[in-house]
């Protein structure tokens, strides 16, 4: 029996009777192409630009991680969590941790990833017994938990949390670069471990979930293996960004860590970027980090004008501000779907569904 995987490369490769199944448009080559040429230059920017620049972009490398794991568990898992800030806490306390162990705090940051995701194990065992609005609240609550047991840890500080000393006496500007470069780095793996998760078996079985659970079991989809694996992933994603936090900011209290902010901010990212696309964590993050220094003085006006810029998207641009490119232009940056195009003659095919190759083939299904 043919496994998933090579029915998925041979469905990406098919042509089949005038029609063709592929992965992209043929504007996804130079779109991916450009983003990683940006990553280089940005892999280079403590080079070309003054500290305070690269200090500011670590705060918008973290904004963009934790908004890429909150999308991949409720726009491609559906379970909607306002607790992922259990792990960004979490994360930010085991480089601490594992620093007064002798670890270098930079290779703390996949550690804590690790140990995050060791530790969203069990605790999934507990959140996925609820549904809908009792899963959200319930992983609030786990996040709560995490924060009392850890305000109970005298060594890490208590209530009042603890300040990261084993990089005191490394020189300012190769901390601040080293970093930089570790905030690029997790922001980057998340955006393509997300990917790649999404690409291939898992990503199928995520749309199904999200389209009908009940019509996805009843298919022989694993939902709960499925939900289990982006949860995983989410929890590390978030434990990474939390040590980068640490390591920014050389300090660490639990309010500040565990606070609930952390998932008002995901969920305000990904609606405003677009639900369901990995591209709409990078879209919202931008939208987000510019208002956020744009209008950040204007204190309690800053807030309200989020907060009516995210109940306008809700109501006038559900799919967000990618998805609106995304219908207006068909593209992707990281295609995950599938392009079935084919000859419109014979095919009876509506013109207003171009989006094809040649001037007689049309796109007769995409999926996100």
């Amino acid at each position: 029996m043919a496994t998933s995987s090579t029915v998925t490369a041979d469905l990406a490769a098919a042509d089949l009777g005038g029609f063709r199944v592929r992965r992209s448009e043929r504007s996804t080559a130079f779109t991916s192409s450009a983003l990683g040429l940006v990553v280089l230059v940005l892999a280079a920017l403590p080079y070309l630009a003054y500290r305070n620049v690269t200090d500011t972009l670590v705060t918008f490398f973290v904004l963009l991680t934790i908004s890429s794991m909150w999308n991949l568990l409720a726009g491609f898992g559906g379970l909607v969590s306002i607790g992922q800030q259990a792990y960004i806490g979490l994360g930010a306390y085991a480089v601490l941790a594992l620093s007064d162990h002798g670890v270098q705090p930079y290779l703390g940051i996949p550690l804590a990833a690790l140990i995050c995701a060791v530790v969203a194990l069990p605790t999934s065992l507990l959140a996925f017994r609820l549904r809908g609005d009792y899963f959200a609240v319930g992983t609030w609550v786990i996040a709560e938990v995490f924060r009392l047991v850890i305000v109970r840890v005298n060594s890490l500080g208590g209530g009042s949390g603890r300040s990261l000393t084993a990089l005191s006496g490394l020189d300012i500007v190769v901390r601040q670069a080293l970093t930089y470069w570790a905030a690029l780095g997790v922001a980057v793996a998340a955006m393509v471990v997300s990917y790649v998760l999404l690409r291939g078996r898992i990503g199928l079985s995520l749309t199904a979930v999200r389209d009908d659970e009940v019509a996805a079991r009843s298919a022989g989809v694993d939902v709960t293996r499925a939900k289990r694996i982006v949860y995983l992933v989410s929890a590390a994603g978030c434990g990474a960004a939390g040590g980068v936090l640490l390591v920014s900011q050389l300090s660490v209290e639990p309010d500040f860590a565990f606070s609930v902010s952390w998932s008002a901010s995901m969920i305000f990212i990904v609606v405003i970027g677009g639900l369901g696309y990995i591209e709409g964590a990078l879209v919202g993050t931008i939208v987000y980090f510019a208002l956020q220094q744009l209008l950040s003085s204007y204190g309690v006006w800053y807030l309200v004008l989020l907060g009516l810029l995210a109940m306008a998207t809700a109501i006038w641009m559900p799919r967000g501000l990618y998805g609106l490119v995304f219908d207006r232009l068909g593209l992707r940056l990281f295609p995950v779907g599938y392009h079935v195009t084919g000859l419109v003659d014979g095919h009876g095919l509506d013109p207003r569904d171009a989006r094809g190759a040649g001037p007689t083939s049309r796109t007769l299904f995409r999926r996100r």
